[in-house]
C-alpha cells in the first residue's frame, strides 16, 4: 500500500516537473522522501520474505532432522528384528533337521513294526486254531474215555452176571 502511494507522489512530481520544466528543492526533497521511503518498503518487504523464507527453512530442517531420526530407528528396529530372526530360523532348521531325522528312523520301525504285528496275529491264529484243535481233542479223548469206561462197565456187568451164573 505505501508503494502504490510512493508511485502516484513519483508520478505527480515527475509531471509536475515537466510541466514547470525545472525542478524546485523542496520537490527534490520530496523525490528523495519517496525514494527513500519507496526503499524501505522494499526493504521491509525483503526482510519480511527473508525472515518467513527463513521460518520455512528452519520447518523444513526439522521436518527432515525427524524424518532421519525416525529413519535411524526404523533402521535400528530392522536390525533387532533381523538378529531375533536369525537364531530362531537355526533354531527351526535344526528342529526340522531332527524331525526328518526321526522320520527316517521311524519309516523304517513302522514297517518292521507291521511285519512284527502281521506276524503276531498269524501267531495268533495258529495258536488259536492248535487251541481249538486241543479243545476238539481233549473232548475226543473224553468221548474216548467215557465209551471205554462205559464198555469196561459193561464187560465188567457181563463178566460178574457169568461168574454168577456159574456159581
Amino acid at each position: 500500500m505505501l508503494e502504490k502511494q510512493s508511485k502516484k507522489k513519483m508520478k505527480s512530481l515527475v509531471s509536475i516537473s515537466s510541466s514547470n520544466g525545472r525542478q524546485s528543492t523542496t520537490e527534490e526533497n520530496e523525490e528523495d522522501e519517496i525514494s527513500r521511503m519507496a526503499i524501505s518498503s522494499l526493504q521491509t518487504r525483503e526482510e519480511e520474505i527473508q525472515r518467513k523464507k527463513m521460518e520455512v527453512k528452519e520447518r523444513v530442517d526439522l521436518q527432515l532432522g525427524r524424518a532421519e531420526e525416525e529413519s535411524k530407528r526404523l533402521a535400528q528396529i530392522l536390525e533387532e528384528l533381523e538378529v531375533l530372526g536369525d537364531p530362531l530360523r537355526k533354531e527351526v532348521a535344526m528342529v526340522r533337521k531332527k524331525i526328518d531325522m526321526a522320520n527316517r528312523e521311524l519309516k523304517p520301525l513302522g514297517q518292521s513294526c507291521q511285519k512284527k504285528e502281521k506276524e503276531y496275529k498269524e501267531a495268533i491264529e495258529a495258536f488259536n486254531e492248535k487251541n481249538k484243535e486241543k479243545a476238539q481233542l481233549v473232548t475226543a479223548l473224553m468221548e474216548k474215555l467215557a465209551e471205554s469206561e462205559r464198555l469196561r462197565m459193561k464187560k465188567l456187568e457181563e463178566l460178574n452176571k457169568n461168574i454168577e451164573s456159574m456159581q
